[in-house]
């Protein structure tokens, strides 16, 4: 293996020639061997994004050449193209508030820029990924303003996904509106429903999680880039903010704007925390969800049984037949997961000393995974679950039939403690609590066989 030597201030370190990473990634690399994923590649291809507008904001200003701007913005298309993925081997997690990965991608886009301008890796006199790669730039912004990007794609996916799924909600809503069955509170009979209200219900609650996804992308488009070092804008160039945002919205076509205070918004990491609460409110609102689907399929023969889901694998290795609500559970325990990563990203935004918080990897890491699991769940219930929901209505139509709870049509009527004395009467003697009420004639048999078939449809 041929190397190269690197210097930086600790010292010198050889490189393998072939890599286009430089000293600052190998020394993280050696640092942080830990068990978690690599860097995620959304947020390097938002990072070479920015090096991509920074270095034609730079050239405008009149920072770098012009041969310079364009090797920079070619090597990063290469990056942003994920041709040179396998070079961003650094951990998530990483101490040094994301400075290793804001220079793996300065060094790689620097070494693959200096080939594209005839020269080898390594060769820093003609491009210098500190002086002309990160020029205008610190990792205090490029490192947050990347991060709020990635989520902010992330998000976006998410929301098209959460989109579907309350569209197949409201499908089976329309599907079931008149399954009569019983509503439950504190998983004991209540009064009559619908099927199909139920599943409304849940596109609502959805609803409304989408609507806060909605204002977590618009929080994510106000970024710190431009404030450098602590949000103090030191070593920008005259001009260099309004360009390198111009540069932005040209790309993103959204309205990337910078914060109305650049040190607030590069040491307060509390948007992080609503956009996580936000992404926890969802998480929370589909295990819900899930929980009831398994209730309401609970059986087959001895539980609810009001639907049946699709079945989806074998559920048991020793009770033959079993089957088991696989897709409703593994989407409860994702949502687990991201309440769990909220609480992770709330403690690591309120560990932020002074001007800098260096705990932002860690937030990111736990962000776009919950942003990644939603979006997974989502598709999982699309694709695996509520299409092949089936109701059972003859269940649904027995359980309202028989029970105690459809008597509180008629309390305005016969009066509370008329009808507690019935329901408990019909409780004890397994009568119908309408024929009760007709063997006693408490009620015009009329008006009691016009309140029966009200709600029997």
């Amino acid at each position: 293996m041929t190397e190269r030597i690197e210097e930086d201030t600790i010292g010198k370190l050889g490189i393998d020639n072939k890599a286009y990473y430089g000293i600052n990634a190998k020394r993280a690399m050696d640092n942080f061997k830990i068990n978690v994923k690599k860097t995620d590649m959304e947020l390097i291809i938002q990072v070479a994004t920015i090096k991509k507008a920074a270095a034609r904001a730079n050239y405008k200003v009149g920072r770098i050449s012009k041969e310079k701007m364009i090797a920079i913005v070619a090597a990063s298309d290469e990056v942003i193209a994920g041709k040179l993925d396998d070079q961003f081997l650094i951990p998530e997690i990483q101490g040094g508030a994301g400075t290793s990965t804001n220079m793996n991608v300065n060094e790689v886009i620097t070494n693959r820029a200096l080939e594209l301008m005839g020269h080898k890796k390594g060769e820093y006199t003609y491009l210098d990924s500190h002086d002309d790669v990160n020029a205008g730039q610190s990792t205090n912004d490029v490192y947050p303003s990347a991060g709020k990007l990635t989520t902010l794609i992330k998000i976006d996916k998410l929301y098209h996904s959460l989109s579907a799924l309350i569209d197949k909600l409201e499908e089976k809503g329309d599907e079931f509106a008149d399954v009569k069955k019983m509503g439950r509170t504190q998983l004991q009979e209540a009064v009559p429903t619908t099927l199909g209200a139920t599943f409304k219900a849940f596109a609502s609650a959805l609803s409304r999680s989408q609507k806060r996804l909605t204002r977590s992308m618009n929080i994510l488009t106000e970024l710190n880039l431009g404030g450098t070092a602590i949000g103090t804008g030191v070593n920008t160039s005259k001009g260099y903010v309004p360009a390198v945002y111009a540069e932005l919205k040209k790309i993103y076509r959204l309205n990337i704007h910078p914060a109305e205070d650049l040190i607030d918004a590069t040491q307060d990491l509390d948007p992080y925390v609503e956009v996580s609460g936000d992404l926890k409110a969802l998480a929370v609102a589909l295990s819900k969800m899930c929980h009831d689907l398994r209730l309401l399929s609970s059986g087959p023969r001895s539980g609810f049984m009001e639907i049946k889901l699709p079945a989806m694998q074998a559920g048991s290795s020793i009770m033959p037949g079993k089957i088991n609500p696989v897709i409703p559970e593994i989407v409860s325990q994702i949502a687990f997961e991201v309440i769990g990563n909220d609480t992770t990203i709330t403690f690591a935004a309120e560990s932020g000393e002074l001007e800098l918080n260096a705990f932002e990897p860690v937030i990111f890491h736990n962000l776009f995974e919950s942003t990644d699991l939603m979006d997974q769940a989502c598709a999982l219930l699309v694709d695996k679950c509520i299409p092949g929901i089936k109701a059972n209505k003859a269940k649904c139509a027995t359980d309202v039939k028989n029970s105690a709870g459809t008597i509180t049509k008629l309390t305005p009527i016969i009066g509370y403690n008329t009808a507690t004395a019935i329901v408990n009467e019909s409780l004890k003697t397994g009568v119908n609590v309408y024929d009760l009420l007709a063997q006693k004639g408490t009620f015009d048999a009329k008006k009691l066989q016009a309140v029966k078939m009200s709600i029997a449809n």
